[in-house]
């Protein structure tokens, strides 16, 4: 238990020190961050906080990481540990106190990779579920980084609109800070899903598209494409790259997952991802690899929602064992 109402991510065994994370091919982070004093989306503010906690619930109902669709138990070829949360409770949304939260992610994040494991970080909101797990990646990183990224929207706002603080990678500006800052992070090895409608600028997005994003808004998914070429998309991110960071904007789901779109509040949109796509999607990033992994924005108040979270992350993880299966690799 990492606390009286949350259990580890399935059960697994409990890193609570960097020393703990000997051995581990994969440390859950909690980051359970919210860019909202009362509320977000539309939304009060704990229904969002609390779903790091909530995926872990839903979690430990499962008896096994026994996937019947494989015939594979991921536990037995993955060492998959726990590592708790980052502490990002801050008091007040100021750039000095989001910054403190997303170092503390970051420390967690660079825990995990010196261990020469993946880490998969369950938060909710930017900086603290995804510039903070970028960065890291960057840092640890010689070569080139791609990127595969499931979003409603682009995220390349030039400012963050909370703080207006040129250092926040925020909500609606984490990706654009990313490019900028983060120099080994190309836009060429970007894979960009799910985003559609009017609702981002034409200007911004097509500049993204001069400098080279592989984008497949989901009116080509859905017509030219289908799921199975969209995954034949995704080597993108890997040709000529030295890591891959993963990156799920739950947001995504729109109103064509598991749970009605409203429960997204104003980040519900038409033309979103099924619960299977995205599932698909991470089964096939495990088997091609990676090296961190993130979500934000998880349907509150959802309990099929904050499942989808478990099966992406157990999907991902079989994925991860038959490859390793296939080329002998048992540790």
């Amino acid at each position: 238990m990492i606390d009286p109402e949350q259990p580890s991510f399935m059960g697994r065994p409990l890193a609570t020190t960097a020393a703990d994370l000997a051995g581990a091919d994969v440390a859950i982070v909690g980051a359970p961050f919210v860019a909202g004093v009362d509320s977000y989306a539309g939304l009060p503010r704990d229904e969002w906080i609390a779903g790091p906690k909530r995926v872990r619930q839903q979690s430990v109902l499962y008896g096994s990481g026994y996937l019947q669709d494989f015939d594979i138990d991921v536990f037995e070829h993955l060492n998959v540990v726990d590592y708790g949360d980052a502490d990002v409770s801050i008091r007040e949304l100021t750039a000095e106190s989001i910054l403190g939260a997303q170092a503390r992610v970051e420390e967690k994040v660079r825990d995990v990779l010196s261990a020469g494991a993946i880490p998969i970080v369950i938060g909710q909101n930017s900086p603290c579920g995804s510039f903070a797990i970028a960065k890291p990646v960057s840092e640890r990183t010689s070569g080139p980084v791609g990127m595969i990224s499931l979003d409603t929207h682009w995220d390349a706002e030039a400012v963050d609109e909370l703080t207006g603080d040129p250092r926040i990678a925020g909500h609606a500006n984490w990706k654009s800070k990313t490019y900028e800052l983060l120099d080994n992070f190309d836009l060429a090895n970007l894979v960009e899903i799910g985003e559609r409608g009017p609702i981002e600028s034409k200007d911004r997005v097509r500049e993204l598209l001069a400098g080279g994003v592989h984008f497949y808004p989901m009116w080509d998914v859905r017509t030219r494409l289908g799921i199975d070429g969209l995954c034949a998309e995704l080597g993108h991110a890997y040709e000529g790259t030295d890591a891959v960071y993963v990156h799920f904007d739950m947001d995504v789901l729109g109103g064509a997952g598991p749970t009605p779109g409203d429960v997204l509040g104003e980040l519900a949109e038409p033309i979103g991802m099924t619960d299977y796509e995205v599932i698909r999607i991470a089964h096939e990033i495990g088997r091609r690899g990676l090296t961190a992994m993130s979500f934000i924005c998880i349907p509150p108040g959802s309990k099929v929602g904050y499942r989808v979270i478990v099966y992406v992350i157990m999907y991902l993880l079989a994925g991860l064992a038959q490859t390793r299966l296939n080329a002998g690799d048992e540790r």
